[in-house]
């Protein structure tokens, strides 16, 4: 059984026309994205966009074995 919460929510969900979901979707990856960069500014301080971009990318496709391997390349190319 779901809440009143939940149910406004799903049926404000189904009302949205595609193009305004994949607008949220883009929105909470940006959204993310920005997090993750404020993260990775305060634990390493001031990078270039540049590396910054690429240790986004790491937190978040790290974890995929061939993903990290080209994010390590490219971060290794940034850092020279």
């Amino acid at each position: 059984m779901s809440s009143i919460v939940e149910q406004q929510y799903n049926s404000r969900m189904d009302a949205l026309s595609p193009q305004e979901r994949i607008a949220r979707c883009a929105g909470m990856l940006k959204w993310t994205r920005d997090l993750l960069a404020r993260q990775v500014v305060a634990e390493l301080g001031a990078i270039s966009e540049e590396r910054l971009k690429w240790e986004v990318a790491k937190r978040m496709y790290g974890s995929d074995p061939t993903a990290k391997a080209i994010i390590d390349q490219r971060l290794e190319d940034v850092s020279r």
